[in-house]
């Protein structure tokens, strides 16, 4: 077998921060070309390619993009470590699905490798909405494994993100007289609380709990150093869990900011962005099979990855990969062997075997 931490070092080294995918687009192509029981087809700086068969797909797909480097866009091998930018999500990933891909010509069921761009950016230039729009086709399958970083231990779903903009208004005053006026960052102070103090669900789902949180992520106001400020805006996140709709999140957002807006003073709340969350999807024969070839049972996913986007299309999915998930975009990022060599094995069981 590949040495999976020299082949994750050599994708390190290939630079593909979102929106500059290009080098390892062409690099995956042409290792998937040279395969000859794969078809392969690209759409822009996507690569998709796939086992010849009928009947019932696996789908393993994983971002080609990194986050802007923060000193280590280099790879660095230290023993049984790699350290670098992407290491861990996801190029280990990456290298794992390139293995399996370029070594299994006789799998259990028909299985499609996907390579996309732009993850790590607006979901607007997302690479999966790019296929999904040009070739549909290329994506069809009736589960799906994403290879974020987890540890190699499955992370069920995903959390949804919503988040809204809340704007306060006020009335303008001199600073020497300001109750003549109406100050609306004050006002922030009681709606901050508020959502520091809010009351937060941790619900079960086929055995994960996922942990809902809520955020103020940024703050704008103020006119000038003499000026009672008459505008007063706060950026909220809300990450909710599987078992909520966008519109059930909303509503519960907004029914916590209602004690805190005066509509007389023109307050308002926008929803900026949101993704819908991802149910689990244990219950599906691969994904039990895959649950079974690792060592710990499996967890929620607290954030948002694209398994929403196959839970989207009637595609159970899950997170399922090398690396550490909290080392992700941080200086400190880095992948072990012993990761690389577990999520390889586990998926090869799964596709061979079957389920």
């Amino acid at each position: 077998m590949t040495d999976l931490l020299a082949a994750t070092a050599a994708l390190v080294a290939i630079a593909s921060e979102s929106h500059h995918e290009t080098a390892i687009a062409d690099h995956v192509e042409g290792r998937l070309r040279a395969v000859p029981w794969l078809q392969v087809d690209r759409v822009g700086d996507n690569v998709v390619a796939r086992s010849a068969g009928d009947g019932p797909r696996t789908l393993l797909a994983g971002h080609l993009d990194t986050v802007p480097a923060n000193g280590n866009a280099d790879p660095v091998v230290e023993g049984d470590v790699l350290r670098g930018l992407g290491s861990a999500d996801m190029k280990g990933g990456l290298a794992v699905m390139l293995e399996l891909a370029e070594t299994l010509d006789v799998t259990a069921r028909p299985v499609t490798y996907v390579f996309y761009a732009a993850e790590e950016v607006a979901r607007a230039d997302n690479g999966l909405l790019a296929i999904d729009a040009a070739r549909p086709d290329l994506l069809a399958a009736d589960v799906a494994i994403l290879g974020e970083p987890t540890g190699a231990v499955i992370e069920a779903g995903c959390q949804g993100v919503l988040k809204a903009r809340v704007t306060l208004g006020g009335r303008r005053a001199h600073t020497a007289r300001p109750w003549m006026g109406v100050n609306a960052l004050h006002r922030l102070s009681p709606l901050l609380a508020a959502v520091a103090g809010a009351s937060l669900r941790q619900p079960v789902l086929d055995g994960c709990t996922y942990r809902e949180a809520l955020s103020a992520v940024s703050v704008e106001g103020g006119v000038a150093g003499n000026v009672v400020p008459d505008r007063a805006s706060v950026v909220i996140s809300h990450r909710f869990a599987p078992d909520r709709t966008e519109a059930e999140a909303e509503a519960w957002l907004r029914q916590l900011l209602a004690p805190h807006l005066d509509a007389g003073l023109g307050d308002e709340v926008e929803i900026v962005d949101v993704a819908p969350a991802a149910p689990p999807g244990l219950d599906h024969p691969v994904l039990q099979a895959l649950q079974a070839t690792t060592d710990g049972p499996p967890r929620a996913k607290l954030g948002w990855t694209d398994v929403a986007f196959f839970a989207g299309r009637g595609t159970p999915a899950v997170n399922f990969g090398p690396g550490d998930p909290e080392l992700a975009h941080t200086p400190q990022e880095r992948v072990e062997r012993a990761d690389l060599d577990a999520a390889h094995r586990s998926l090869r069981r799964v596709l061979v075997g079957g389920a």
